[in-house]
Parts: structure tokens; sequence; C-alpha cells
């Protein structure tokens, strides 16, 4: 069963507000399933906004920030129900690893991008069976989506790893994927 949610997510305070909505509809809907979120622990961007949105709809946040960034005073333990603090970068995605039983990426930058490329290599590799989802806001995630099409037509990946990741087009569809989710029917792009 699905508890603990991952959300990858971008930490800046100035895009577009339609960005900001759809991460408090999805900390809504997580909320509101009972369903908790483990986040980069701050009181920026998108993921704060999901963060606190999961927190005012009953269900918990666990934070998990690197000591660095804690040392930049943008932590934000107050508002966790947990809050770890690890001493890098290569640590913090352990221990959301660790912690969560899903995984979503909703809009982000560079960050994002190669916290969710790990997972979905970890999975692709047998390291997880875990649910990965894409929430492409906006259609952010199209020319990543169409990267990957080329990994895969250009044979750098085989064809079962589309389905390794979801391609979530609102948070509705997050949900309704995480709630439908069942990890026997996952087929691993790799075998040895």
């Amino acid at each position: 069963m699905i508890k603990n949610i991952c959300v990858f997510a971008s930490s800046s305070n100035n895009l577009n507000i339609k960005f900001y909505n759809d991460a408090k509809i999805l900390g809504q809907l997580i909320g509101q399933a009972g369903m908790n979120i483990v986040y980069g622990g701050s009181r920026l961007g998108m993921m704060y906004a999901c963060a606190k949105a999961v927190k005012d709809n009953g269900g918990k946040i666990f934070g998990v920030m690197p000591k660095r960034l804690c040392d930049y005073g943008v932590a934000n333990p107050d508002d966790c129900d947990e809050f770890f603090l690890t001493e890098g970068m290569r640590e913090r995605k352990a221990k959301m690893d660790q912690i969560s039983d899903a995984v979503v990426a909703i809009p982000g930058g560079f960050g994002t991008l190669e916290e969710i490329s790990e997972m979905i290599v970890q999975k692709q590799l047998g390291y997880n069976n875990k649910p990965i989802v894409l929430l492409n806001t906006e259609r952010f995630y199209d020319n990543l989506i169409a990267f990957f099409d080329t990994v895969i037509e250009k044979n750098f990946a085989k064809d079962s790893a589309r389905d390794l990741y979801f391609i979530a087009n609102n948070p509705n569809e997050v949900i309704d994927y995480l709630l439908s989710y069942n990890p026997l029917n996952v087929k691993f792009a790799s075998k040895f």
C-alpha cells in the first residue's frame, strides 16, 4: 500500500501561477487520500506549495535536507512532522527513497531531473518497484518525454522502459494511478 509519496519539485518562487496551483491541488489530493509527502524540507517553491497542501488536508510531511542547504537558512523543520538532516545530496536522495513508497516529479529544474532519472534507473535495474509519475503541467515534460522516446527508438533502452514511469496530465491522474498501482504488473526493462 502506498502511504508516503516522494515529490521532487522546483524550489523557485518565480514561476507561472499555474505550476503552483497544480502543486497545491496534488498536495490536497495526497492529504485527502490519507497519504503523506516526503519532500526537500524547505518553504520554497512548488515543493512547499505541495507539502503545505498535504498538511492542510490531513497528511503528514517529512522533510529531508542536506546540511549545506540547511546552513543557507532555507530549512523548514517547524512545519514537518519529521525532519531529516543529511550530510549531502546523495544521502538526501537515499533517505527520501528509503522512506517513500512512490515517486512523483512535478515541474522542476536540474535537481528534479537528476532525482527522477535516478529513480527510473533504480527501477529499471530492479532496485525498487515503486510507481514513478511525471506530472506534465503545462506540457512541461514534453521534451523530456520525447527524449525518452528517442532513447528507446535508438535502442539505448528497451521498449519496455516505457513501463517504468507514468505521464500524468493533471493531479487527479497522478492520484488515480497511485491508487490503482499494482507492482505485480510491472515489467522490468532490464534482464541480465
